[in-house]
């Protein structure tokens, strides 16, 4: 077919991939530049001039209540190897693990980074994770809102990457066994911890739902719920970063359903979406959460569930003071795939451009 869009349209590409099953959605081209001296500056140059585009790209008919996605930036920092930053239904995330190792997955599979100046693997390489072998020179400095995020690809014979792990700004906990009231449900007990993003910790049994597909809706309800409760009773506040002071999400924790795991756990985050993977900044949080009680120890590492049963691997590589709060860096380990390629366009006539949501 030859026909081409008139030239008053918005055209706008993506590559398309999920982790464990969470959607990605890299915008490759279109966008006009971003700027900003930092990746936080660049972010609120988005929130401020670019949220029509994220709610065309995220929102229906192109995209759907659930729907996540990233933009690359060139780094902000002088030993980065780009920045990026996430977007999904309501807004502007802080940091994304799934987005995170499906950028780097899928992104060096396609020649994706590679176009953005990131070296290729070395056939000198060191040990990887789970069998497989590493590429020193295919460590890869994310500037992302929330701070560095150092991701190593793993490969296998072939060079093909087999899952990435990364090592995720400073983790934290902010408080435990806390309560809230909240309304239908009474007295809520919960941790909140910082992993790229602040999480309330519920225990799923203790409100009585499931972390299985068939108990989605009532997690949506649940999850709203709660989050307003507890932003309500006092926004977190980030030792250093004042854009970074949000409660982004509910996690409901509870046992694996495969013996062989640790845990499954389900974020509601946003406006009501939920992460189809097990969260990558939630098992951070996570991490920093068993440490500090003394459940796992430094390398310890522990594979959690989502709701559809796909896993990530976390663990805590090192321990830290950040600002007032004893922390861990945290190394989260998973894999991601390409489900398409597409072109997006956005006709200036059109009344629904620039998206709809419907639930």
């Amino acid at each position: 077919m030859n026909w081409q869009p008139p030239a008053d349209w918005i055209r706008i590409t993506t590559l398309d991939a999920h982790t464990a099953g969470e959607p990605l959605r890299i915008i490759t081209g279109g966008l006009p530049p971003i700027p900003g001296d930092t990746i936080l500056a660049k972010r609120r140059y988005a929130q401020e001039h670019l949220d029509h585009l994220r709610r065309a790209l995220m929102w229906e008919p192109r995209g759907h209540a659930d729907m996540y996605g990233c933009i690359l930036t060139e780094p902000t920092t002088p030993d980065g190897t780009l920045g990026v930053l996430f977007m999904h239904n309501e807004g502007w995330s802080t940091m994304c693990g799934h987005g995170v190792i499906g950028l780097v997955k899928v992104g060096i599979e396609t020649g994706l980074l590679a176009a953005q100046g990131m070296q290729g693997p070395d056939r000198s390489r060191g040990a990887g994770e789970q069998g497989s072998v590493a590429a020193p020179a295919a460590i890869i400095r994310l500037d992302t809102p929330a701070g560095r995020v150092t991701a190593y690809p793993h490969y296998d014979e072939t060079d093909r990457v087999t899952h990435v792990s990364f090592d995720n700004v400073p983790s934290f906990v902010y408080a435990l066994d806390q309560t809230v009231d909240v309304p239908g449900l009474g007295r809520v007990r919960y941790d909140l911890a910082f992993g790229g993003a602040f999480y309330a910790y519920v225990a799923a049994e203790e409100v009585g739902v499931g972390l299985a597909p068939a108990d989605f809706r009532q997690l949506i309800d649940l999850g709203t719920r709660i989050k307003q409760a507890v932003m309500a009773a006092g926004i977190p506040q980030h030792p250093f970063e004042p854009d970074l002071s949000l409660l982004y999400g509910v996690i409901f924790v509870g046992p694996a359903h495969d013996a062989a795991n640790h845990s499954r756990e389900v974020c509601v985050f946003a406006d009501g979406e939920v992460d189809r993977s097990p969260t990558g900044t939630g098992v951070s949080g996570r991490a920093a959460l068993h440490y500090a009680k003394g459940e796992i120890g430094l390398r310890e590492p522990f594979v959690v569930e989502s709701i559809l049963g796909t896993t990530f691997s976390g663990k805590v590589v090192e321990a830290m003071t950040f600002g007032p709060y004893p922390a861990v860096v945290p190394r989260v380990s998973g894999t991601a795939y390409v489900v398409g390629r597409n072109e997006w366009f956005i006709d200036p006539g059109d009344p629904l451009g620039e998206g709809f949501l419907l639930r």
